[in-house]
């Protein structure tokens, strides 16, 4: 069966037609050989849409502006990749929240192909889909047509992922390495907040993390902890450091007891080699693992997540700078009511007090505040000033959970840099978030 499907990625791009819908797998899963001859059918079709999340390559097809009209590109969660070549005119955001963010999708419009990385198949005939299982699995369930790159370099994972060859239409054989990347080394402010948040995380609690010197942080700082679990969106190292270290065991946990429960991974090499085969790691589905209700069914639930910008009601611009789109929502809406959700749970919203950026008119750099009167024009509120719990800065934590808008603007206002606290307050009169007194 196997030998019967094998194929080359010169012959599996020639499998999609005009006004196709081609998913492909996330990050580090995502079909390399496939989307780098991708651009090689331009000429024979047209009007072909290409659905990716966090991409990583650089594929002709879509970098290249002489194939903007052939393709268009639909991304869940923007990258760099994606922000350079947004100004094409043929690349687009999805909205999504992360947990439905497949089911949406693709009732809007059915996966014609599906293609992705994955690791080599078992004696029994399954394909594990190693380090991926946010939307794959939906995929590969909706779509016309699979096509699965095995490769010996991907981990074999476990849980909600495994596929046998019998659902997979092709096979393309290849051997590059997992894509990798190394967490950065937490800064100054990094570890302020990390420490602030370590103290509010008790024993036996349930951690969601992300990646990123603050998450990494709070990894370093819970080293002292006990009995901790993992339910989260993305596998780190910082993950990977605490389940070594025995401070995550998972023996607390309600729900997956003792398996550490998450929707993909993306790390370093070292990561990987941990993922492989280890049974105590559980890829669940996203549409299930990120679903605020499933998180919720842990006791002391913790929600770590960024913020690019914060108003003093509350709203929390994530993904967007004005209206220009800079990552996405993922799992941040999702996650923050999940742990608000669960017994004793917390979400927290993290973010520096301050940005330095260029003003425009004197081309100098200059500091403003991330805690402002209201969101720049066009921002996306990646997470409502109805579900913000705790938010913490270097200057503070704050808990704005059932507070009224006189009084977080007060909290908030607290944690921002001390030299813009008189403005922002003066502000506040004026908008009549506080009282003139």
């Amino acid at each position: 069966m196997y030998k019967d499907k094998l194929i080359t990625a010169d012959e599996a791009v020639k499998l999609v037609k005009s006004n196709d819908h081609v998913v492909v797998g996330m990050t580090a899963s995502e079909p390399q050989q496939f989307m780098h001859a991708l651009h090689k059918i331009a000429d024979n079709v047209e009007k072909v849409t290409v659905s990716s999340c966090l991409p990583i390559l650089e594929a002709e097809f879509f970098m290249n502006p002489k194939y903007k009209e052939t393709f268009n590109v639909g991304g869940w969660f923007y990258t760099n990749t994606l922000r350079k070549i947004h100004h094409q005119g043929n690349i687009s955001f999805i909205p999504n929240h992360l947990h439905l963010a497949g089911k949406k999708r693709f009732q809007h419009m059915k996966p014609n192909i599906f293609a992705m990385s994955a690791s080599m198949p078992d004696k029994h005939g399954f394909i594990s889909l190693s380090v991926q299982n946010v939307y794959e699995i939906e995929a590969i369930e909706l779509a016309d047509i699979v096509i699965i790159e095995v490769n010996p370099n991907f981990p074999r994972t476990f849980g909600d992922n495994q596929v046998h060859i019998s659902q997979v239409d092709y096979i393309i054989e290849s051997n590059y390495p997992v894509p990798s990347i190394q967490n950065g080394e937490p800064n100054e402010k990094d570890l302020i907040i990390g420490k602030l948040i370590a103290k509010e995380i008790p024993d036996g609690a349930c951690l969601q993390l992300g990646i990123g010197g603050i998450p990494n942080a709070v990894a370093a700082s819970l080293m002292d902890k006990k009995n901790l679990g993992i339910h989260t969106e993305m596998f780190t190292n910082g993950m990977m450091d605490l389940i070594k270290a025995g401070v995550v065991n998972g023996m607390s946990k309600n729900y997956y007891k003792g398996r550490h429960v998450t929707a993909f991974a993306y790390g370093s090499k070292e990561l990987y080699e941990f993922l492989d085969n280890n049974p105590s790691i559980y890829f669940m589905r996203g549409q299930e693992g990120n679903d605020p209700s499933i998180i919720g069914k842990n006791d002391n639930q913790v929600s770590i997540n960024t913020t690019i910008e914060i108003d003093l009601t509350g709203q929390c611009a994530s993904e967007s700078i004005g209206h220009i789109q800079f990552s996405g929502t993922g799992g941040q809406s999702d996650t923050a009511v999940g742990a608000q959700n669960s017994k004793n749970g917390k979400s927290f919203i993290t973010l520096y007090s301050t940005a330095w950026v260029t003003n425009k008119e004197t081309n100098e750099k200059e500091e403003i505040s991330k805690i402002v009167p209201f969101l720049k024009p066009g921002a996306a509120v990646s997470l409502s000033r109805n579900d913000v719990d705790y938010v913490v800065t270097e200057y503070g934590m704050v808990s704005l959970r059932g507070t009224t808008i006189h009084e977080r603007a007060k909290l908030l206002i607290s944690i921002a840099h001390p030299k813009f606290r008189e403005q922002l307050t003066n502000e506040a009169k004026k908008l009549g978030y506080i009282g003139i007194s």
